[in-house]
C-alpha cells in the first residue's frame, strides 16, 4: 500500500449482523483458553487497518476462540512465512499470492478486503489530465518499478493501448505530494485514499484516475495456506467471519472505527483528524460491494495476464488454487 510522509497513511455487501453472530451466544472465552494467532499487516500501524482494530476491540476474534496478535512487516516476507507454514494468516495483495504460488508456496487468498484496487493516478487540475490518454508524453512519478503501484499502472496503460514508452516514468519514492506541487512531475501514481486527500486538504484541486475504473485487479485481502484449510477449516472460517464483522462495522460506523483506531495507532489522536478521517472514509468506499469479502475471478484473470505480460510470471498458475470464496457467507 502507498504511504506518504505528510500523513499517517491509510494501506466490503452490507450484511445483517445475524449472518455472523446472531445465532451465536456471545460468551467471553477465558484468556487461557484462547489460541494465539499472528496476523501480519503490511507497513506500520495506521487508520488503514481500522476493520482489524475493530474486530479485535469488539472481541470478534476472541469470541471465536482466538487471540489475534498483530505484527507489521514486509508483505513479501509475511507471505513467505505463511507459505512455509510458520504462521497461518497475513494481509497481502493478489499479485503477491500469484508470485508466491509460482515459487511453490501453497498460499491461498480467502477474503477480498478491498473490493476496488486502491491505486490510481493523481494530477493537479491545471494539468487537465482526466483520462489515461491524457498521460501521453507526460512525466509520471511512481514510488518505484515494483509492487502494486507499478503493476497497477502497467495494467492501466495496457488496458488503454499504451506502454511505458508513451510516458516518462520517474521513480520518486513515496514523495508524490511534494513532486506534484513542486512541478517535478505532471502526474503521480498514488494510493487513492491518501495523496489526493492530502492534496485537497492543502487547498489544491486534484484530478484522479482510478485503475479500478478501467480494469478489475485483486487488491489486499486475507491470505492463509493450504495446510490450514485442509487441517483446520473451522479456524479459517472463524477468522474470516470475525474479519468480515470488523469490515462491516467499520462501514456502518466510520466514526467509531476511527476512534477505535486511536487505541492501536500511535499519535493518531494528535494527527489532523479531518484528513485522517477522510482517509478512512475514502478507504471504506473501496471495501464495499454487493457481496462483502467476495473475490471476483475476473480480477485474478486480469492480474495473471499483466504479470505474464511483465514477465514477472514465466507461466500461468492454477487460479482455482490461488483463491477461494468457500468461507464467504
Amino acid at each position: 500500500m502507498k504511504k506518504n510522509v505528510c500523513v499517517i497513511t491509510v494501506l466490503l455487501l452490507f450484511v445483517s449482523s445475524t449472518i455472523f453472530v446472531g445465532c451465536q451466544t456471545q460468551v467471553e472465552t477465558p484468556v487461557e483458553d484462547l489460541q494465539t494467532l499472528r496476523l501480519t499487516l503490511p507497513f506500520m500501524p495506521n487508520v488503514q487497518f481500522a476493520p482489524i482494530y475493530v474486530a479485535i476491540e469488539k472481541g470478534y476474534f476472541k469470541d471465536a476462540g482466538f487471540d489475534v496478535q498483530i505484527e507489521y512487516g514486509n508483505e513479501n516476507d509475511a507471505v513467505a512465512l505463511v507459505g512455509a507454514g510458520d504462521q497461518y494468516f497475513t494481509v497481502a495483495s493478489g499479485e503477491q499470492v500469484l508470485l508466491a504460488r509460482a515459487q511453490g508456496l501453497p498460499v491461498i487468498y480467502v477474503l477480498g478486503w478491498y473490493q476496488k484496487f486502491p491505486v490510481g493516478v493523481a494530477s493537479l487540475a491545471e494539468e487537465n489530465i482526466i483520462d489515461p490518454d491524457n498521460l501521453r508524453g507526460k512525466n509520471v512519478g511512481i514510488p518505484g518499478l515494483f509492487g502494486a503501484s507499478y503493476i497497477g499502472f502497467r495494467a492501466l496503460l495496457a488496458k488503454n493501448g499504451m506502454t511505458e514508452d508513451d510516458v516518462t516514468l520517474l521513480s520518486i519514492g513515496f514523495n508524490q505530494v511534494e513532486a506534484l506541487v513542486t512541478g517535478q512531475v505532471q502526474a503521480g501514481v498514488i494510493y487513492l485514499p491518501n495523496e489526493p486527500v492530502v492534496l485537497r486538504a492543502q487547498g489544491y484541486e486534484v484530478n484522479t484516475i482510478g485503475i479500478s475504473d478501467y480494469i478489475d485487479l485483486v487488491a489486499n485481502g486475507l491470505v492463509t495456506n493450504e495446510m490450514a484449510i485442509r487441517d483446520n477449516p473451522e479456524m479459517v472460517q472463524a477468522i474470516v467471519e470475525a474479519f468480515l464483522n470488523g469490515i462491516r462495522d467499520t462501514i456502518e460506523d466510520p466514526q467509531e472505527a476511527y476512534d477505535t483506531s486511536k487505541n492501536f495507532v500511535e499519535n493518531l489522536a494528535d494527527a489532523d483528524s479531518d484528513v485522517q478521517f477522510k482517509v478512512l472514509e475514502t478507504s471504506i468506499e473501496l471495501y464495499k460491494s454487493s457481496r462483502l469479502g467476495f473475490s471476483e475471478p475476473s480480477g485474478w484473470i486480469n492480474m495473471q495476464e499483466i504479470l505474464l505480460d511483465m514477465a514477472l510470471l514465466e507461466e500461468p498458475v492454477d487460479l482455482d488454487q490461488a483463491f477461494t470464496n468457500q468461507f464467504i457467507p
